[in-house]
Formats: structure tokens, C-alpha cells, sequence
């Protein structure tokens, strides 16, 4: 019989070489998870709301144009 405790286990090697790339994998995703430019982003953010509010306030009083105190219909 030969002693195999001397010899790694091929399986074992295996599992902890997968568990240290899964390791190193996550550590590489949070690194780039922390480095987003969360100014840029709010600040875009912030200029497509204004620029949504802007379009629906201009399209609810473009409608409105008969209605206008200035207008003269002619009856």
C-alpha cells in the first residue's frame, strides 16, 4: 500500500484553487464597485429630471393656446 498524506489530494487542490480565484474575483468586483463617480452620475440624474419637468410644463402650456389671456378669437 502506498501512503497518499504525503500527496495532495487532486480534488482538494482543485476546490482551493477555484476558492481563491472566486476570492480574488470579489475583491476585484467591490474595488471597481467603490469607484463609481457617483458625483458625475447624480449630477446627470439631476439634469434629466429638470429636463423631464421642462418638456412636461412645456407640453401642458403649448395646448393651452386658445385659452391665453392675450389671445382674440375671432367670432
Amino acid at each position: 500500500m502506498t501512503d497518499t498524506t504525503d500527496q495532495p489530494n487532486e480534488i482538494l487542490a482543485a476546490a482551493a484553487e477555484v476558492k481563491a480565484q472566486a476570492e480574488a474575483a470579489a475583491e476585484t468586483v467591490a474595488a471597481k464597485a467603490r469607484n463609481w463617480p457617483l458625483a458625475k452620475i447624480g449630477l446627470g440624474v439631476g439634469i434629466g429630471s429638470a429636463a423631464v419637468a421642462a418638456a412636461v410644463l412645456y407640453a401642458q402650456s403649448s395646448g393651452k393656446s386658445s385659452d391665453r389671456k392675450g389671445s382674440k378669437s375671432k367670432d
